[in-house]
């Protein structure tokens, strides 16, 4: 990240960025630390943590700055719902994208809230870690993250006396992340977030659950799946078997063909299946991968002959064949009117939030915060939400209106095959 010394143009643009999150806090005292706080997280110097934030912004009063993030009992739901407002005039729209993800700050000691020992993506392996489930709104290639909700492994729901100390909620219990990612999308939604698609990689993606609970909400997705998924042909049919007149009368449907996995099916098509597939223009001219895409129905509805599950919706079963020869596997509700590179270009956009969250990460100090309470915890998530969301303000607002601004970086994206 490159940074200047700030200037009257950058002052007064942040001035303004502010004021209608000022009122969202209500108390003076609050609306004081506020702005210091996210001055603290756009600083070159005091960045990385709010011990040196405090030393370096206000350091005559550096518990005051430590107890307004981590201790003072202010709610986080008006910021966030001015922070979604704000998100959405920036990238919001029919043609932007939410994505769903989670992103981990990796932890040495276990008294900090929802540390366990589970995967992180940073490290991509199992390690001692806080996850974090995301969601991140894009238009253009332009990420700003929306949510960051912990999720608590299910340990924490045994253990009281952590959960105590750390301040968890009574209500707060162990719940599949992806249960978490739709409440945060139902919360998202009805503070105004635009979107014409929802994305997820295959740890959301595997679940039917969270498939049918994007479908039900009536949204338009594109999820990653593992290759084992089952999958029956598209013209599959499903009848009830004539009662013999001996026994009970069978209930559960057969289906007409067998369900097989992702991969085979793809296989069944033949190397004739993949063609190229431009889905955008990089720096260096035009980005493209290899295609296979089919129509299917996905083995998810009730239980039927043998306990297999039944068909359930008709959907896109795509595959992209990387130049390793690696495979990846989606599926997508797109109607079947959708072209191979509609379905490419979905598939391949989904690689911005990890880039928004490895931007906070090294520029804003997500991963640096020191505190160990679940309030503590979700008031830095949030107030490095909306330093990211003022850095983004002032790209999209272009670099020449603003001499003074910060510029974010664009790292390279850790996994393979990002777009």
């Amino acid at each position: 990240m490159t940074r200047s010394p700030a200037v009257p143009d950058w002052e007064t643009e942040f001035q303004r960025w502010l004021e209608s999150f000022l009122g969202c806090l209500g108390h003076k005292a609050r609306q004081q630390w506020f702005p210091i706080y996210l001055r603290g997280q756009l600083s070159a110097s005091c960045r990385r943590c709010a011990t040196t934030m405090a030393r370096e912004m206000v350091p005559d009063d550096e518990e005051q700055l430590h107890h307004f993030v981590s201790t003072s009992p202010w709610d986080g739901a008006p910021l966030e719902a001015e922070l979604v407002r704000a998100v959405n005039r920036l990238v919001g729209g029919p043609d932007s994208v939410l994505m769903v993800d989670d992103t981990a700050l990796v932890k040495k000691g276990r008294e900090s809230v929802g540390v366990a020992r589970q995967y992180c993506g940073e490290l991509g392996k199992n390690a001692n870690c806080q996850s974090l489930v995301s969601l991140t709104l894009a238009r253009a290639e332009v990420p700003v993250p929306v949510a960051l909700r912990l999720f608590l492994p299910e340990s924490w729901d045994r253990d009281e006396r952590r959960r105590e100390k750390c301040g968890v909620p009574k209500e707060i219990r162990h719940r599949p992340k992806w249960k978490i990612a739709l409440e945060e999308l139902d919360r998202v939604m009805a503070w105004g977030a635009q979107f014409g698609e929802v994305l997820a990689d295959a740890g959301y993606g595997t679940c039917g659950e969270f498939r049918q609970g994007l479908t039900e909400r009536g949204l338009r997705w594109t999820v990653g799946i593992l290759p084992t998924q089952q999958v029956y042909p598209d013209d599959v049919t499903v009848r009830i078997p004539t009662p013999s007149g001996q026994g009970r009368p069978p209930k559960r449907p057969v289906p007409s063909a067998r369900s097989v996995s992702a991969s085979r099916m793809i296989e069944s098509l033949g190397p004739q299946a993949f063609r190229s597939v431009s889905w955008r223009r990089g720096t260096k001219g035009p980005l493209r991968a290899k295609f296979a895409v089919v129509r299917v129905r996905v083995a998810d509805g009730g239980r039927g002959k043998g306990g297999k599950r039944a068909p359930g919706e008709s959907v896109w079963l795509i595959c992209e064949e990387r130049e390793s020869g690696e495979r990846k596997y989606y599926l997508s509700n797109h109607p079947p009117s959708a072209t191979r590179q509609t379905l490419a270009a979905s598939v391949k956009s989904r690689w911005s939030c990890e880039q928004a969250h490895q931007q906070m990460k090294q520029e804003l100090g997500l991963n640096h915060y020191e505190g160990r309470s679940w309030s503590g915890l979700h008031h830095h998530c949030l107030l490095t939400m909306i330093s990211f969301a003022f850095l983004q303000h002032l790209r999209l607002r272009g670099k020449k209106n603003f001499p003074g601004a910060i510029r974010l970086h664009t790292p390279r994206c850790r996994k393979s095959g990002a777009g």
